[in-house]
């Protein structure tokens, strides 16, 4: 059985919906790096050194990252080998294969951690214009969607705007937010939402936090006491620290989550705006070079294109018209 009708059988049980998702939300990505792979292809008739390197050269513009396309261009090289595939038009479900195994990490949990017993906080970091407190909006939707009660904290009381702009999330969701004046102490804002989740017993809190850029040291401190007030008042949370990173920014979104996870124990990335971008590799230089697990991705502008993040949803997004291509073949 082929790759990709593997891929197919594998995603055959989810909706047509949120395939048309990753379809729709990963067009530039794909008409960028496979249309870019589709000419290689053409161009070069055998597979050689010369393919390689600018099949390295298409992978690394579209921010895979210089390591995990190294370690990629290797395993091919050796695949290429076991195979003895000669001709350039055989590599592409190869390559395809390739990408699946770097998306697909056995030990990675892409779903969200709930408490066993009561509460569920959920801590929501990153840099100021990554789209943070959009993605908490969406991912309130996305809970309510499950039949669970949630609240909100506005935990970032520096950014002006930043409390209204939640506000208005919270409404549009149904969903009430837990504030303070701007310029308020950020832990203060976060103790009185964990008391007010406690009393009506809702079942997820989700906390705001400040972005301000990534390098400040005061940053991290404010965020760590945060994280130390949630930790008092509910033993074991945060049960999840997200950090949402703008996946237009390539490798800088990257170098985010290194400086993020060093300082807050990040347990999952959602990345947003990956259908604004044509180097949507940066999933999976985020999912090979980082230990940690890719939650949700941003496919688009409505409240309920922040899905779930699916290795095979991916994969079938970027490579759906080779898909497409074999399915015609087989069936005239």
């Amino acid at each position: 059985m082929s790759f990709f009708k593997k891929l197919k059988e594998k995603i055959s049980s989810q909706t047509t919906e949120v395939t048309d998702k990753f379809k729709s939300g990963l067009e530039k990505t794909r008409e960028s790096v496979v249309g870019k792979m589709n000419e290689l292809v053409y161009r070069y008739r055998k597979v050689d050194e010369e393919f390689f390197e600018e099949l390295e050269e298409i992978l690394i513009s579209a921010d895979v990252g210089v390591h995990t396309v190294m370690n990629l261009i290797d395993e091919l090289k050796d695949e290429v080998r076991l195979r003895n595939i000669k001709d350039t038009s055989d590599i592409q479900p190869v390559i395809s294969e390739k990408l699946a195994e770097l998306l697909e990490k056995e030990d990675d949990d892409p779903s969200l951690q709930f408490s066993d017993n009561g509460l569920t906080v959920i801590l929501v970091v990153g840099v100021n214009g990554v789209g943070k407190t959009t993605t908490i909006g969406k991912l309130s939707n996305h809970l309510k969607k499950q039949g669970k009660s949630v609240l909100l904290a506005a935990g970032d009381t520096f950014r002006a705007g930043a409390i209204d702009q939640l506000e208005v999330w919270g409404e549009r969701v149904g969903v009430d937010v837990i504030k303070q004046q701007e310029g308020s102490d950020p832990a203060a804002v976060v103790f009185d939402a964990v008391q007010a989740a406690k009393s009506r017993a809702v079942d997820v809190l989700i906390c705001d936090t400040a972005g301000r850029l990534q390098n400040k040291v005061n940053l991290m401190n404010e965020l760590a006491k945060v994280k130390r007030v949630i930790e008092r008042e509910v033993p074991g949370a945060p049960h999840e620290v997200l950090l949402v990173l703008d996946a237009t920014t390539g490798q800088n979104a990257l170098s985010q989550a290194k400086t993020f996870g060093q300082s807050t124990d990040v347990s999952g990335i959602v990345l947003t705006k990956l259908d604004g971008t044509a180097k949507g590799g940066i999933v999976i230089a985020i999912r090979n070079e980082l230990d940690i697990p890719v939650k949700f991705v941003g496919l688009g502008e409505q409240v309920d294109d922040l899905q779930p993040f699916d290795a095979n949803q991916f994969v079938y997004g970027l490579f759906k018209d080779a898909l497409e291509e074999e399915n015609s073949n087989q069936s005239s």
